[in-house]
């Protein structure tokens, strides 16, 4: 499988040229004690380079699942990361799935989505269904590239996390990464 293909074929949903690096991966995971969740969700799982860190990092007694609206991603997470739950379905859908997994909230979400590619209104509608996945104090994780905060579609997005969550921090820069990006640690 071709991430670089992949992008290609649908640059605003990829919205990488790249896999994300080992070390955006390790910081992305780091940021949050995942040992002690009871409920991790990933969005946007891409070839599972993030998903590879998650499954070290939660307690085997943890609910995980990725969704992730590529199929050929899909089945490349699959294919790197045996015998994890990879669903190909939006984000969007996630109360869904977590129904599925009989919870009704999660204490963490980890994305990989391409939130300066999306619109306004896009970015609104689901940071609120993944706030409402949310339980209270729990964890919001994605990463920005650097570039992406002089955009008007990266500032909207900062703009927005500062409303929504009680907590918002910056990580440092992953400069190795291409291109360079950091952590954005969100609390409810």
């Amino acid at each position: 499988m071709n991430f670089f293909k992949q992008s290609i074929i649908s640059p605003k949903k990829i919205g990488a040229i790249a896999p994300s690096s080992n070390s955006l991966s390790q910081l992305i995971t780091e940021v949050v004690d995942l040992s002690n969740k009871r409920c991790v969700v990933e969005l946007g799982s891409g070839t599972g380079v993030f998903t590879k860190e998650i499954i070290k990092k939660i307690s085997p007694e943890c609910i995980f699942f990725s969704l992730e609206t590529n199929q050929e991603f899909v089945k490349e997470t699959k294919k790197n990361c045996q015998n994890v739950v990879v669903y190909n379905a939006s984000a969007k859908d996630i109360k869904k799935y977590l129904i599925k997994h009989n919870q009704n909230t999660c204490d963490c979400i980890v994305s990989g989505l391409p939130w300066a590619f999306f619109g306004q209104k896009e970015q609104e509608e689901l940071l609120n269904v993944l706030y409402e996945s949310l339980c209270d104090g729990g964890e919001f994780l994605t990463f920005a590239y650097i570039h992406g905060l002089s955009i008007p579609a990266g500032i909207k997005f900062r703009e927005l996390l500062n409303k929504k969550f009680k907590d918002v921090k910056k990580t440092k820069v992953i400069w190795n990464n291409l291109p360079p990006a950091f952590v954005y640690y969100c609390k409810k």
